[in-house]
């Protein structure tokens, strides 16, 4: 019984470091890879792109044919002493019976099923700029998401290093409390500030765990995968900025952006409806031919024929009225659309300049002084050369310092990617 007690015992803890293990399955990834895998096994990515799939499907049906209509009908199963005698179908078989049959075939006339065609391509198109409107979205989503993991991470990096040096500190302390060198006031205002650097790290360990659930949403990759993404990318390079063009960002925004060609398409698909509903004015033709056994002047009767609406009263006028006056509503609508891009790449561009501008203020070897004297200072206290008066200040200084320094780059991918958004494009 111990030995079986002692096996199951076993059996559970491995099976508990295997979930703990499975948990910590760590995936360290650059901005390049990640987006790689975004762009490969994103399921709404997939699934938006069938849309053109089923676009495509609507040109196929309409350079279809309209099916042709076969109709029998009059076939008696009987006769009465008036029924007059026919010759036989075969046999003695059918001397008295009667049939007769139709087909029709639809014929559309002044172009219709070209016109058709020809919308329901532009169709295609529409669904291909709505897709890359969909990605468009999706991605700025996407990589905002990756430079607030990048922050968060770097934030915690920052705050953990205090952490431990805060704690060695603490332990110093404590032998010294001890042995009555210090005083426990002094212990007790080091723990306070291991306790506020304990709160920053579990705050931003929260703000991590909701950045890596969309992530692994958006990256369609196991739920119980942990993303540590490299430092790669995280701060953009200020000089290639210097070499953006805004004349040539606007005009190519204008030009290339996903939801302005939708409406450019629209237009075209109003012009190609306007020629559709000019051309519904003309009647379409259902050509025949019948065939009539035994109730016609002659048997086995065989005549042709053809059908047309007479366009005394509906000449469509509604539906093309309809169609002249979207297209007049779709010229608005892309001046309009035109006015507001060209503002929003400006705005764009002057925010970007005004974080850059910002970030440049700091001076290249900044941020290594800073942690040189922050080195400095902890040294100088453990000496008790600076007071902890003076060193908690200079501490609670270094780490404002670091979160300015880490905004400033996280503002300016931000702004960067906000300008590549508005304009459509991806700019270096």
């Amino acid at each position: 019984m111990k030995h079986i007690l002692l096996t199951l015992l076993v059996i559970v803890s491995c099976k508990s470091v295997a979930q703990v293990a499975a948990i910590n399955d760590t995936i360290v990834l650059s901005r390049t890879q990640a987006e790689a895998l975004f762009l490969e096994k994103n399921i709404s990515l997939i699934s938006e792109k069938l849309n053109i799939d089923i676009a495509d499907a609507q040109v196929i049906q309409a350079k279809l044919w309209p099916n042709p209509t076969l109709t029998i009908g009059e076939i008696n199963l009987w006769h009465n002493a008036t029924a007059a005698e026919v010759p036989p179908l075969w046999g003695n078989f059918g001397k008295t019976s009667q049939v007769t049959a139709e087909l029709e075939q639809l014929i559309q006339t002044a172009g219709k099923r070209k016109k058709m065609i020809a919308m329901e391509k532009v169709s295609v198109d529409i669904a291909k700029e709505y897709f890359k409107t969909f990605l468009r979205n999706l991605k700025i989503e996407f990589r905002g998401n990756l430079t607030e993991l990048q922050y968060t991470q770097a934030q915690e990096a920052v705050y953990k290093k205090q952490l431990s040096s805060m704690q060695t500190l603490l332990k110093a302390y404590g032998n010294q409390v001890a042995q009555g060198n210090i005083g426990r006031g002094e212990y007790i205002r080091l723990k306070a500030s291991e306790l506020q650097f304990i709160k920053e790290i579990s705050d931003l360990k929260k703000e991590n765990n909701s950045l890596q659930k969309e992530l692994k949403v958006l990256m369609n990759l196991p739920a119980t995968s942990f993303i540590k993404l490299t430092d790669e990318g995280f701060l953009p390079d200020p000089k290639n900025i210097d070499n953006i063009n805004l004349g040539n960002l606007m005009a190519s925004a204008v030009e290339n952006r996903p939801d302005m060609k939708v409406i450019k398409l629209g237009n075209d698909y109003n012009d190609k409806k306007y020629k559709y509903e000019k051309a519904m004015r003309t009647p379409d033709v259902t050509l025949g031919v019948s065939y009539d056994r035994g109730a016609s002047t002659m048997n086995d009767f065989v005549g042709l024929g053809f059908a047309l609406d007479l366009p005394f009263f509906n000449r469509n006028q509604g539906n093309i009225k309809a169609a002249k006056i979207a297209i007049n509503q779709g010229k608005l609508l892309t001046e309009e659309k035109t006015i507001s891009i060209q503002a929003e790449v400006l705005q764009a561009y002057e925010d970007l300049l005004v974080t850059k501008k910002l970030y440049e203020n700091v001076e290249a070897n900044y941020e290594a002084d800073l942690d040189k004297l922050l080195e400095s200072y902890r040294k100088n206290f453990m000496q008790r050369n600076t007071s902890m008066l003076e060193y908690l200040d200079f501490v609670d200084a270094y780490l404002d310092n670091k979160s300015i320094l880490l905004d400033s780059k996280k503002d300016l991918n931000k702004n960067l990617e906000e300008l590549r958004y508005i304009t459509g494009q991806e700019i270096n």
